[in-house]
């Protein structure tokens, strides 16, 4: 490993200070560092910044200091490129990020000198649809999302799974989720927990209008098509709850899996039951 990039979140407190930190003790190792997510005038004496998109191009691997939002905009970014991805938590606790920065200095040790695993999550890919043309198409880790706007009223939503019907759900929304996202919007929704090492998709109706409207879970090659039955509700695709995209009536959002996963380096100082213990025993938000 002779290049690093660095991507940092410069909302959160003394991230400038322990960007320094890292790249300091990086040089002093003989590695090439690039920091993205400052612009020349942010940036201390001695970094060197990169635009975002072309970072990972130019590294070997990139660690994120930030929160799981950070992480997750980052891998949206990143993925496609297949370069790993490193998570340093400077917020609560977190599902994604590694480590916390308590234990930073000996996690640069054990990167540096090959000690850790490349662990691979997948990732969706939602196709929006209007008058049967692709108009946009996003990438998300955690969940795409439909869901209705500001006024307090339910959307109907038609749903395939594959070609076959599944439902007009009368609901609040619908989240299809990995099952990294399980954790995340899927969950307060009432979706199942499910280790984030296996591939499949989850498929969550948010406060539906029916007794019977259930999560399913199903195969990681299916295709969920929801189309938009209401003419006067205001509707939105959501991806990772972080960007939006406004929907017609009768646009049709398609999801399914993206062709190429998020790469992230572990060294496994957190199982995730362990972490899923102590995050909803606290019964705090995630990091976005």
């Amino acid at each position: 490993m002779n290049s690093v990039g660095i991507i940092i979140n410069p909302e959160k407190p003394n991230v400038m200070s322990i960007t320094k930190q890292i790249v300091n003790w990086l040089q002093q190792h003989g590695k090439q560092v690039l920091v993205s997510g400052l612009n020349s005038g942010q940036a201390p004496e001695g970094i060197s910044i990169c635009c975002g998109h072309d970072l990972p191009k130019k590294v070997q691997c990139i660690i994120v200091l930030g929160g799981d939002g950070t992480l997750l905009s980052s891998a949206r970014t990143i993925a496609v490129e297949g370069t790993p991805l490193f998570g340093v938590n400077l917020g609560q606790l977190g599902f994604l990020t590694e480590i916390e920065l308590p234990d930073l200095m000996p996690a640069l040790d054990r990167l540096i000198s090959g000690q850790y695993e490349i662990e691979e999550r997948m990732m969706l890919q939602a196709t929006v649809y209007r008058r049967g043309e692709e108009i946009s198409r996003f990438f998300c880790l955690n969940d795409a999302v439909i869901t209705k706007g500001a006024f307090a009223r339910l959307i109907r939503l038609k749903t395939w799974v594959n070609d076959d019907f599944v439902d007009v759900y009368p609901a609040d929304g619908l989240i299809v989720s990995t099952p990294t996202g399980s954790t995340a919007y899927s969950l307060s929704a009432g979706g199942p927990l499910v280790v984030p090492d296996l591939e499949l998709m989850i498929v969550t109706p948010i406060c539906p209008h029916t007794l019977y409207a259930r999560p399913l879970v199903i195969d990681k090659d299916s295709k969920v098509t929801v189309e938009v039955m209401d003419t006067q509700a205001e509707v939105m695709l959501t991806i990772d709850g972080q960007s939006g995209f406004q929907l017609a009536p009768f646009d049709q959002v398609v999801v399914q899996k993206a062709p190429f996963n998020a790469k992230f380096m572990k060294l496994h100082q957190r199982g995730f039951y362990d972490i899923l213990r102590q995050k909803l025993r606290e019964g705090g938000g995630t990091d976005v």
